[in-house]
């Protein structure tokens, strides 16, 4: 392909003897990749059922490559089922290099469309909160779906300026992932009009929205918090420079070492003003070093760690809400006791939100926590969210189709489906649907004939 000479020229400034190296990479296929989600099934019970061929990443635990031009894991029922996501290898590197732990709160800052938040959602494994933002609201909407189909429900998907966020989450956040806009010279070999967008905004252009950015959301991170800046660039002002200009700003931040892996590069320290060696700990991926796209990654923390606290929380007051009947009753066949208190009814919706939220009245989101389903007249209709953040053994009225079942293509299809064979002496009333014990969704059962409740925007075409 074509490069532009402009960048070919700061190219071979850069990596100097290596540079043809790297020029032959464009000669070479694109790797395609899936992340697992563990929040769902464990890495080693889905290589059992994995229905094509994979390989390892090596510096992914829960990754694998696959082959694009043979299968396409978009249409199989287990990607239906949430029990991987489809991402380039090296963009799965920062939500992985990011250590998020269970209860932790936690900001995506450019979300979209999900890669990353629905990994940090599937490390809390449902404790604490994930607050997903992308400024624009359309690619919000697609964020929202796949974190939903990722069944995580501890979330606040928002659609703001990451400047409003500052009023609203001071030093509220244990770890913010600011995977941010740039020039995406790390790109031109996956997605070629990638260099005609680089023409008309180039590094500089980003240099400055990434400084804001990165600035914003050190406001809004935790003294002793953990702040990873990635891009999918190669220039030195969008990627060294941006955390020089951090540190210039904010000293209190330091510069964290990463999980290494032997295709990572180390930073380069010649490209700030201050050649300070500390930018050595930051990681550049090339793709003529191991098998992923261009990729640069900065781990920070802001102070000293703060002491550990017990998180035992003291008694309180019990609270006097209580649940809807008719989600009550919903709720007699599930595992689950929710918190009334946590509650939030809007019209006929009923969500369940994460712990320990700020007052959030004025920004504008997508969803606030789990849409738990509808209130409607004399009875509950629970969502496709709630579906997915379900287990199997959590719910009682379950209907379970093999995969090769062709009835699970029809339902995701949004048809309705004759179960003689599956129902006997069943109750009428809400089933979840499940293939190979994954839950896809809700059917209400009437006599021997489900009727289909799969979400008509998630439907398979």
């Amino acid at each position: 392909m074509k490069l532009p000479d402009k960048f070919e020229e700061k190219m071979q400034a850069l990596l100097g003897d290596e540079f043809p190296e790297y020029l032959s990479c464009y000669d070479e296929p694109r790797y395609y990749g899936l992340r697992v989600n563990t929040n769902k099934i464990s890495v080693e019970d889905f290589k059992k059922i994995c229905p094509f061929e994979i390989t390892p990443i090596p510096w992914i635990e829960n990754g694998f490559y696959y082959d694009g031009d043979k299968v396409t894991p978009s249409r199989h029922p287990y990607y239906f089922a949430g029990l991987y996501y489809l991402q380039e290898p090296s963009a799965m590197t920062p939500a992985n290099r990011l250590p998020v732990e269970p209860g932790d709160k936690v900001l995506d800052v450019c979300a979209a469309p999900g890669g990353k938040a629905t990994e940090l959602g599937a490390k809390l494994k449902g404790e604490g909160v994930l607050i997903a933002n992308d400024i624009s609201n359309s690619r919000a909407k697609g964020l929202l779906k796949n974190i939903e189909v990722f069944g995580i429900g501890n979330v606040l998907v928002l659609s703001e300026e990451p400047g409003k966020l500052e009023d609203y989450f001071a030093e509220y956040f244990d770890k913010i992932l600011i995977d941010a806009p740039c020039s995406g010279e790390g790109m031109f070999r996956k997605d070629k009009k990638m260099v005609k967008a680089w023409e008309e905004h180039g590094p500089e252009f980003f240099a400055n929205i990434q400084k804001s950015i990165i600035t914003q959301a050190a406001r809004m991170l935790k003294p002793g918090g953990m702040l990873l800046y990635s891009t999918c660039t190669f220039d030195g002002r969008e990627n060294e420079g941006t955390i020089e200009y951090l540190l210039k700003k904010y000293p209190e931040f330091e510069i964290l070492g990463i999980k290494g892996y032997e295709g990572f590069e180390k930073g380069m320290p010649e490209l700030t003003a201050s050649k300070s060696e500390e930018f050595a700990k930051t990681v550049r991926i090339f793709p003529h070093k191991m098998k992923g796209e261009g990729h640069y990654l900065a781990l920070l923390r802001k102070g000293k760690p703060l002491p550990a606290t017990d998180k035992k929380l003291l008694p309180g007051k019990k609270s006097k809400k209580k649940l809807p009947e008719d989600l009550e009753v919903f709720l007699e066949d599930t595992t689950w006791e929710l918190d009334a208190a946590r509650l939030d009814v809007h019209g006929e919706r009923v969500y369940y939100m994460p712990e320990d939220l700020p007052d959030v009245c004025g920004i504008r989101f997508l969803r606030t926590g789990l849409l738990l389903g509808e209130l409607k007249k004399k009875r509950f209709e629970p969502s496709q969210a709630l579906a997915m953040c379900l287990k199997k053994d959590e719910y009682k009225k379950v209907l379970d189709f093999p995969v090769s079942d062709e009835r699970v293509k029809r339902y995701l299809k949004g048809e309705t489906l004759d179960v003689e064979d599956m129902t006997g002496s069943k109750e009428k009333g809400w089933y979840l649907v499940c293939v190979d014990g994954y839950p896809l969704g809700f059917g209400k059962l009437s006599g021997q004939t489900l009727k289909n409740k799969y979400l008509p925007g998630w439907r398979l075409c």
